[in-house]
């Protein structure tokens, strides 16, 4: 990790944390390079990207005011667990796991994962609580021959570092497509979902090992207004 993004983000988790309360005025630039032994210009890259963020904004003469927000920020670029968000965001969060079985990939089951019929899956359900609230549904179709042994509790605490730690998987890189969904009854059973809620924020993935292979797919549910979806994009000269 460059030394910007370790800047940003642990300026980051102070916002999200409340250590740097809405309309508080973030430390100077020249305190910023003296606390984090930065130059200048790598502090003014790290505030950029917070700008970009929406998390502070630059006001001439008086510096970096921090802007109220009740959304998290959840990167669309990048691989990240769930687990490693919660620990880089810093919010409190609760997984409840409400399925968890072996499966065979029939032909529908195929159409929707892009597994091969036949093949043996890990079918989980996961719910999410954040400060109490169900608001994120998570269900993943994973190759059971790539971890035989998982167990609920370890798909409780953390799928990824079960996976890369435990079964030694390399999990490379993914595949998204994002969407806003009409609301169907799984989510009215498990979210709770305002009262004029008609649409979910849908994310699926197909997730790929080292070798390009597919060992996970995953369609994960957010409640429209508790997220802000965010990704760092740069131009690139032609």
């Amino acid at each position: 990790m460059k030394k910007y993004e370790r800047i940003l983000q642990d300026l980051e988790n102070k916002i999200t944390t409340k250590t740097y309360k809405e309309r508080d005025l973030l430390p100077s630039e020249n305190v910023l390079v003296n606390h984090y032994a930065a130059s200048r210009s790598t502090i003014r890259q790290a505030l950029k990207i917070l700008e970009e963020k929406g998390l502070i904004q630059k006001q001439k003469g008086r510096g970096s005011v921090v802007i109220a927000s009740d959304k998290l920020n959840f990167p669309i670029s990048g691989l990240t667990s769930y687990k490693e968000l919660q620990q880089s965001l810093g919010f409190e969060s609760v997984t409840e796991v409400i399925y968890f079985e072996q499966e065979i990939v029939d032909p529908a089951l195929a159409t929707r994962t892009h597994f091969e019929i036949g093949t043996h899956v890990w079918h989980l359900l996961r719910l999410r609580k954040i400060n109490g609230q169900a608001v994120v549904l998570d269900r993943d179709f994973i190759k059971y021959d790539l971890a035989p042994n998982m167990t609920r509790a370890d798909v409780t605490d953390s799928l990824y570092a079960y996976l890369e730690t435990q079964a030694k998987i390399e999990i490379s890189f993914a595949k998204k497509e994002i969407s806003i969904d009409l609301i169907n009854d799984e989510d009215r059973v498990h979210l709770d979902l305002n009262q004029l809620d008609r649409h979910i924020v849908s994310i699926k993935s197909h997730v790929f090992l080292s070798d390009a292979s597919m060992f996970q797919y995953t369609e994960s549910r957010h409640q429209v207004d508790k997220f802000r979806f965010t990704e760092f994009a740069r131009r690139q000269k032609h």
